[in-house]
């Protein structure tokens, strides 16, 4: 009997039924929409800023030292402080070597241009090197790319260089022209706009400006571009302090600083820090998308609650001589909530089903619109959105059920309620 009365009541109110469970369902699919996308938003965030540039600076150890003598800090001359080109390679050898996207190493010293000096900067463009049996590229076209290049980039391996816009326009120099320098007919390959000082400068391969200052296989600083996760207060513990369990943590979460350390290990004498407005400006947008996602998801299921409380007030009121009639009868009070509750609770489970389907869809759709790139649903999350459309739907039928079953059957057969 039981289930006989939940049948004809989808059967007779299949209209009111129907748009109760789309009410859920829609609810239910932008809570699974934003659920997933804030699960995954992250990783989105962290690929999506790293072309935006590099959040590692790696320089020589010596360049952090100080030194007190009589209360006066001493800084360590750091003209002689370089790293190895040699260990550049075992950057892909750190525990989140997948992480790192690119490296540039750089290194600049001073060149004579028509009885004046210039900067001279070396670095790599589109390096090809090899860590074990893995060949990758790497260079400032991944780390640097607002750097507009008006022209081609030169080969590293080549002897082309690059003239920034201001010197360029300066001296009159496009590309295809040449330009003596040390002795030598140097082509220029393109013009290079940066915003930045390099537009005073000259800028080639680095092995050139290694010749030039007399330092072969010498670096001076490293920037590295990797997918981090967002700094929290545990990303800021220092690793001296932590043991066993709570170090491996902190050491296989893919921090920004947690890849400087690992950086450390693998450059000898190096130094290795988080560029701190990269890596706090991804913590900032990333906290305010999970908010906005948040709040639509909060909007969302409350909407969804309002047209379930609706549509059930609607179909109890309708109910009303069916109600009075079963207590008449000899119902009780918690048999007629159960009646409603389980109504409620097949709603839900459709709804929510279908929810989450649509939701899924939804997010993988914004994910190709917005990172290009598709946002996984993970089928773990189903149990948990079928929870928030019983929450949403209990919560908006709680009212319209109590007030079923505190109906009085006198009152109500007698047409006076």
């Amino acid at each position: 009997m039981f289930l006989r009365l939940i049948y004809q009541s989808f059967r007779l109110q299949r209209r009111r039924k129907l748009m109760a469970a789309l009410a859920i369902m829609l609810g239910v699919a932008v809570a699974t929409a934003t659920i997933a996308i804030a699960t995954d938003i992250g990783d989105k965030i962290s690929e999506e800023l790293r072309s935006y540039g590099a959040n590692i600076s790696v320089v020589p150890q010596e360049d952090t030292l100080d030194l007190n003598v009589g209360g006066v800090n001493i800084k360590p001359a750091s003209e002689g402080a370089f790293l190895n080109e040699a260990d550049l390679p075992k950057i892909k050898g750190i525990f989140w070597r997948n992480n790192i996207r690119g490296f540039s190493p750089f290194l600049s010293t001073q060149v004579r241009l028509e009885m004046r000096k210039i900067e001279f900067i070396g670095t790599y463009f589109d390096k090809t090197l090899r860590y074990g049996k893995e060949e990758f590229t790497t260079g400032v076209t991944k780390t640097n790319p607002w750097w507009h290049v008006q022209g081609a980039w030169p080969k590293d391996d080549g002897r082309s260089i690059l003239v920034g816009s201001r010197l360029a326009r300066e001296m009159d120099l496009k590309p295809g022209d040449s330009l003596p320098l040390e002795g030598q007919q140097l082509p220029i390959s393109g013009i290079l706009t940066t915003g930045t000082g390099e537009e005073n400068a000259l800028v080639g391969p680095l092995f050139m400006a290694q010749e030039f200052a007399g330092k072969p296989g010498a670096v001076r600083s490293i920037l590295v571009s990797a997918v981090t996760k967002p700094e929290d207060a545990f990303a800021r513990t220092d690793p001296r302090t932590l043991k066993g369990p709570a170090y491996d943590r902190w050491y296989c979460s893919p921090y920004a600083l947690s890849i400087a350390h690992q950086l450390e290990e693998v450059i000898p004498n190096a130094h290795a820090e988080q560029i701190r407005q990269v890596a706090q400006n991804e913590g900032k947008v990333l906290n305010k998308i999970q908010g906005l996602m948040l709040l639509i998801t909060i909007a969302a299921l409350c909407a969804a609650a309002l047209a379930v409380s609706a549509a059930m007030a609607t179909a109890i009121m309708e109910r009303r001589h069916e109600v009075g009639l079963m207590k008449a009868m000899g119902a009780s009070n918690s048999s007629v909530a159960a009646l409603f509750m389980t109504e409620a609770g097949v709603l839900a489970l459709l709804g929510g089903a279908a929810g989450f389907g649509i939701g899924g869809l939804l997010a993988a759709q914004i994910g190709r619109s917005i990172f290009n790139s598709t946002i996984s649903l993970q089928p773990v999350l189903f149990p948990i959105v079928l929870a928030v459309a019983f929450l949403v739907t209990y919560g908006g039928s709680f009212a319209s059920i109590r007030r079923a079953v505190r109906l009085d059957p006198a009152l109500v057969l007698r047409g006076n309620a």
